[in-house]
């Protein structure tokens, strides 16, 4: 099956943002890397964002980076999307990995908005421009300030939506009025980041989500955002309510905390964390057991 792709939806519709295995004593996983995506393409992923948070890409290197976009372009390149984080807070250093994770054949590109640094709006603009400018990927925008410490503006949206090559927003923002702005002026490809708002940001224009859960409930994800567009909200809805353990309980703490302890208990390639990052300890894990099974997830 080809990848999903249209003008409207660039790199499909349902995205995961692939945690990065590693073996038990903390090193690359490629061979699990490759096990985990066609899995979750299995599944009824469209695409599989690596190198991302989720990924733990502060933690990784520029070579493992590389090295784990050609082993998932390898493994799933002619089914799904591939969709590398490039994103840094030095804009030089992002143009490298951008170079390097077209050259290892991803198919598009993920860039964080710069943080700490907490630049103005002209420097957000000029360092997307700069990233989007130095391959022909397509370029998906990540806005999440409670990370990165700045949003990016809708009038910065709407600036940086003119280059040929950015062509999505992923949406961690959490406001739905500037989103309902922003797909509104932009025209761009808007995809949810963040997963308890999948639903509310399809009402507004949404074409997809970029989700975290995804690892575990893409079948879900799937018939919720077809129930939204064959105008069955209800189902929709329904969907949506029936998922919301899920939601909180992957994300009770940090995402990749619970999302490999979850996959380790599925038996799929996971791995430790990397500091600073740490494990789930047993309550966290029986916790994460009960809000996984409340929403249909049963682990072993």
């Amino acid at each position: 099956m080809a990848p999903i792709s249209t003008p409207h939806t660039p790199f499909g519709r349902v995205l995961t943002a692939m945690v990065t295995p590693f073996t038990e004593d903390g090193s690359l996983d490629l061979d699990g890397a490759q096990r985990l995506a066609a899995h979750l393409v299995d599944a009824g992923n469209d695409g599989l964002i690596v190198n991302g948070t989720t990924g733990e890409s502060p933690t990784t290197s520029d070579a493992e980076k590389a090295r784990l976009v050609r082993a998932v372009v390898e493994a799933v390149g002619d089914r799904a999307k591939v969709i590398a984080g490039a994103g840094t807070n030095d804009t030089r250093h992002s143009t490298e990995l951008a170079r390097e994770a077209e050259k290892a054949g991803a198919h598009g590109l993920l860039v964080v908005t710069p943080y700490y640094n907490k630049p103005p709006q002209e420097g957000l603009y000029r360092h997307f421009t700069a990233v989007a400018d130095a391959t022909g990927l397509p370029v998906m925008l990540y806005d999440i300030p409670g990370r990165s410490g700045v949003a990016l503006e809708t009038e910065t949206i709407v600036r940086l939506a003119e280059h040929p090559r950015i062509v999505a927003n992923k949406d961690a923002k959490g406001d739905l009025s500037a989103a309902s702005w922003g797909i509104a002026r932009s025209g761009l490809a808007w995809y949810s980041g963040d997963d308890m708002l999948n639903l509310p940001l399809l009402s507004v224009g949404a074409v997809g989500f970029v989700s975290v859960v995804g690892h575990f409930v893409a079948p879900e994800l799937r018939a919720l955002l077809d129930a939204y567009l064959s105008g069955d909200t209800g189902k929709a809805t329904a969907i949506h309510q029936s998922l919301l353990p899920v939601f909180t309980g992957v994300f009770r703490t940090q995402g990749v905390i619970t999302t490999k302890r979850a996959l380790a208990l599925q038996g799929l390639p996971a791995g430790p964390v990397r500091l600073p990052q740490t494990e789930l300890d047993a309550a966290g894990t029986e916790q994460l057991k009960r809000d996984l099974a409340a929403g249909g997830v049963h682990l072993q």
